[in-house]
């Protein structure tokens, strides 16, 4: 496997996922920023565009993070990071697509249309009178998150993509002008536990 990989939070989720695996996976550097992502040869790879994405041995491509992750996890399902059983599966799976849609999402697309708009406004439909707005969604489910907090990790006791997808949207936020509200005490002990394991220092 090779991992094409470049700056921002969704290489940075597979990076700390592969190194929680213990796997150590060549990385093929793509400069997002002059757009070698939206040209060729990388468009032959990943359509879409975007990073990252996984080259497999047998030279198929895969790319959306939780795709890869997933991938990841069935070729090398110890230590468990999605789950062992059913059960465990579908909770994460089901805390991962919750965070997607409530938190990255709004948080990226408000960096995106505000901080972000020059990079992007040539790369995509931009929306920039939406920024505020989503931010506030953003900051208004983490709340919410921080209050339903009840054992150190997103699904309990587990450690899990869940806390990988957020910490590293969380560590991006801090950086472009969203950081986590101190008051989300919860939260704040959550991220400096996620901080402080091995692989996040392996990964970047």
């Amino acid at each position: 496997m090779k991992l094409h990989t470049g700056i921002g939070p969704n290489p940075r989720v597979v990076r700390i996922f592969l190194a929680e695996k213990g796997l150590d996976v060549p990385l093929v550097q793509v400069d997002l920023m002059s757009g070698e992502n939206r040209r060729e040869p990388y468009l032959s790879k990943n359509p879409a565009g975007q990073l990252p994405c996984l080259e497999l041995d047998d030279g198929s491509f895969v790319s959306e993070i939780t795709a890869i992750c997933e991938y990841v996890e069935e070729k090398h399902p110890e230590p468990p990071r999605i789950g062992s059983t059913p059960e465990e599966r579908a909770a994460t799976r089901m805390w991962v697509r919750r965070l997607d849609l409530n938190i990255v999402e709004p948080m990226a697309n408000g960096f995106r249309y505000a901080e972000g708009l020059q990079l992007f406004k040539d790369r995509m439909r931009v929306i920039p009178q939406a920024a505020d707005d989503l931010k506030a969604i953003a900051r208004e489910k983490l709340a919410w998150l921080d209050g339903r907090l009840g054992g150190p990790w997103i699904v309990g006791d587990r450690f899990t993509l869940a806390d990988i997808l957020l910490f590293a949207f969380l560590e991006f936020g801090a950086q472009v002008g969203q950081r986590l509200d101190p008051k989300l005490e919860k939260l704040a002990d959550w991220y400096a536990r996620v901080a402080a394991r091995d692989a996040v220092a392996k990964s970047k």
